[in-house]
């Protein structure tokens, strides 16, 4: 309508976006379904995810591949009697000290839930071995009291499915979710028995589980296209496997090589093909001897009834060579070569991300010196423990926001503001952290006393502490605090000081 030149016309809502939002949980999409539901194909991906899941559990029972692991586990999750494994960090939000307090105790108690002081580092590493961790929260009476359980799934019998819909506003098109929830299995999604059609999975009864009632924390990798989601063993299976097969020809090869073989050279003179075939049995039969040891009675034997081609050879000549002789074929000369199988071993923990000086006997030790001294290694080491804490502190972070607003500590609203600045602080080791804090305040001091000079006339006190101490407010505040308390004491010290000095 118009009215005065100006058009007056009925608000529009606001148009879908065309793009759906990208699923980086491994959930099945589907397409809305009509008036009979949706109907979710659960055999090929799920198979897909439970072949993928017992595949890194395999590998992860291999000895280099289960060193590395329980080095990582060891790095990332730290148990010390004097202190909790993990604290929440609140220092970068800015709320009420009574509110910090209350999500302080709440995370203590998410804690206890959990168990984690006791089996954090078998949580730890089920996330890391299987890619990803489910826990079903559970609420008992009325849930204002928050959560009251929190129980693992095991991810083979759960799958997320994620349905999507089209929506229509005008002749704009886009798309948007619609709903999602999980399918559990207790039997687990897995293939059927021997014998029964190659198309058909057996899964059991399945149960819809609301979307909300789930943690679901997976490792952040995934395939091309985004629909499964990997470990951080994917990259090591290759070379596990790889190691395998030239572990095994070794082994094969050695016992084939390693003994001492004789060769018989038979003079069968001119006779008949079948002749000489049955000449050369008798002459076999005749002068073969094997020794063998019983092991049920302790004897040994002479058992002429078997034969091995690991032994002897019998090969016939022909009437105009040589006649009948005996040689020895030696053993393999190059047994002790294993430069390739040292190559995909180290392959392979390159691919765990693993330093070497770390797996292999004699290749290195703790170093207690200066920094100076940390090799390349140690260091990328050392962000990827971080990394996977920040990715594993998210089970911390989903499961306490769902507490806090079942007790309605905070808002929905207001936890999606808060959750991005909470961090985290992990048990470190002590003795080598206090090393490393050490060597940084004595640098600081050293740098300290050289600019000393030129304190006033260049640089002022507050630039020093803030650039060469680099110390924070509150840890400026809190050292002026004590300077002040000190004060008095020093000023007795030099008073009883100078009187001793005067008789």
């Amino acid at each position: 309508m118009e009215l005065f030149g100006f058009e007056i016309k009925r608000k529009q809502p606001p148009l879908p976006s065309p793009i759906p939002k990208e699923q980086e949980d491994g959930s099945v999409v589907v397409s809305e379904g009509g008036a009979y539901g949706t109907y979710v194909d659960l055999d090929g991906t799920v198979r897909s995810d439970t072949e993928l899941i017992n595949r890194y559990r395999e590998i992860a029972q291999n000895p280099e591949v289960e060193s590395a692991i329980d080095e990582i586990s060891n790095e990332a999750i730290i148990s010390d009697p004097e202190k909790p494994i993990v604290e929440i960090d609140l220092d970068a939000i800015a709320l009420d000290d009574n509110v910090k307090a209350i999500i302080e105790r709440e995370f203590k108690y998410i804690l206890e839930l959990m168990e984690f002081n006791i089996y954090g580092w078998e949580i730890f590493r089920k996330w890391y071995v299987d890619g990803r961790l489910n826990y079903q929260l559970l609420t008992k009476g009325s849930e204002a009291n928050g959560i009251q359980e929190v129980r693992y799934i095991d991810p083979r019998k759960i799958r997320k499915v994620t349905e999507v819909g089209k929506q229509k506003i005008g002749t704009q098109a886009g798309t948007q979710t619609k709903k999602e929830y999980y399918i559990y299995s207790s039997k687990g999604f897995t293939r059927s028995a021997i014998g029964a059609q190659p198309s058909i999975y057996e899964h059991g009864p399945t149960v819809r589980i609301s979307e909300d009632s789930i943690v679901n924390v997976t490792s952040g990798m995934t395939t091309t296209n985004g629909k499964t989601v990997l470990s951080y063993l994917h990259k090591a299976i290759k070379p596990v496997n790889q190691l395998r097969s030239l572990e095994d020809s070794m082994v094969i090869y050695r016992i084939s090589r390693a003994p001492e073989r004789r060769v018989f050279y038979i003079d069968v003179g001119n006779l008949p093909k079948m002749k000489a075939e049955q000449y050369l049995r008798d002459i076999m039969t005749k002068f073969k001897n094997r020794v063998v040891y019983d092991a049920t009675t302790g004897e040994t034997r002479d058992d002429r009834k078997f034969m091995t081609m690991l032994e002897d050879f019998w090969l016939p000549r022909r009437e105009g060579g040589r006649g009948t002789e005996i040689t020895t074929l030696p053993g393999g000369q190059n047994l002790g070569e294993i430069e390739d199988i040292m190559y995909f071993r180290k392959k392979l923990f390159a691919a765990l991300n693993v330093p070497l000086t770390r797996l292999e006997p004699g290749e290195g030790s703790y170093t207690l010196g200066r920094a100076t001294e940390i090799s390349r290694d140690e260091v990328r080491f050392t962000k990827f423990i971080n990394r996977l804490r920040a990715r594993f502190s998210m089970v911390f972070t989903k499961i306490l926001g769902k507490h806090l607003i079942l007790k309605r500590v905070v808002s929905p609203e207001d936890w999606k503001l808060i959750s991005n600045y909470i961090k985290y602080r992990y048990s470190h080791d002590n003795y080598y952290a206090e090393l490393k804090d050490t060597e940084i305040l004595r640098e600081r001091l050293a740098l300290l006393n050289e600019i000393d000079p030129y304190v006033g006339k260049y640089f002022s006190m507050e630039w020093i502490r803030e650039n060469v101490l680099r110390m924070s407010d509150n840890e400026v505040a809190e050292i002026m605090n004590g300077i002040q308390q000190d004060i008095p004491l020093l000023q007795q010290l030099q008073q009883a000081h100078d009187q001793e000095s005067e008789q």
